[in-house]
C-alpha cells in the first residue's frame, strides 16, 4: 500500500510539473504572439494608410513629396515592427513546429514556408524600392513606386491571412 502511495504521489508531482511546463510554454507563446500582432499592426496599417490615404493624392498631383514625408516618418516605427515580426514570428514557429520539420509536408510546415516566401518577397520589394526607384523617385517614378507598394500591401495583408492559418489548421481551413 505504502509503495502504490508514493507510486501516486510521484505521479501527480510529474503530472504537475508537466501542467506547470505547460502552462509557462504557453505564458510565453501568449506574450510573443502580442508582440507579433503588434508589429503586425504597425506594418499592415502603415501600408494600407500609405496606400489608400497618401499615395492617391500623390499620383494625382504627381507630387512625390507626401510619398517621401510619410516613409521619412513611417521608418521610424515601420522597420522596427517589421524586425520585431521577424524575431518573434521565427521563434514562434519554432514554438509551434521544430526548425528540422519546417519544410516537412504538414499543414503547420505549410504555414511556415507561406510565411518565408512573404518574408522573401517582402526583402526582394524592399531592396529593389530602396536600391532602383527612391533614389531616382520623381513624378515619372511615382506610378511604379505605387505598384511597389500596392505589392508590400497586399505582401502584408497575406502575412495576416497565413498567420491565422496557425489558429484555424492551415492556409484555406476555416
Amino acid at each position: 500500500m505504502i509503495a502504490a502511495d508514493l507510486i501516486a504521489i510521484s505521479h501527480k508531482r510529474h503530472i504537475s510539473r508537466q501542467t506547470v511546463n505547460k502552462l509557462n510554454r504557453s505564458e510565453s507563446m501568449r506574450h510573443l504572439l502580442f508582440l507579433h500582432l503588434l508589429g503586425a499592426s504597425v506594418w499592415v496599417g502603415g501600408h494600407l494608410v500609405l496606400l489608400f490615404s497618401v499615395l492617391p493624392g500623390a499620383l494625382r498631383r504627381r507630387d512625390v513629396q507626401p510619398v517621401r514625408a510619410f516613409e521619412q516618418l513611417y521608418e521610424r516605427v515601420g522597420i522596427p515592427a517589421l524586425l520585431l515580426q521577424i524575431a518573434t514570428g521565427i521563434w514562434l514557429a519554432g514554438q509551434w513546429l521544430p526548425h528540422a520539420q519546417w519544410f516537412g509536408g504538414t499543414a503547420i510546415a505549410h504555414l511556415v514556408q507561406a510565411k518565408l516566401v512573404l518574408l522573401g518577397f517582402t526583402a526582394v520589394l524592399g531592396v529593389h524600392a530602396r536600391l532602383a526607384i527612391i533614389p531616382k523617385l520623381d513624378a515619372q517614378r511615382l506610378p511604379q513606386l505605387g505598384v511597389h507598394i500596392v505589392l508590400i500591401t497586399l505582401t502584408a495583408i497575406a502575412f495576416v491571412w497565413v498567420g491565422s492559418g496557425f489558429r484555424f489548421g492551415g492556409l484555406l481551413q476555416g
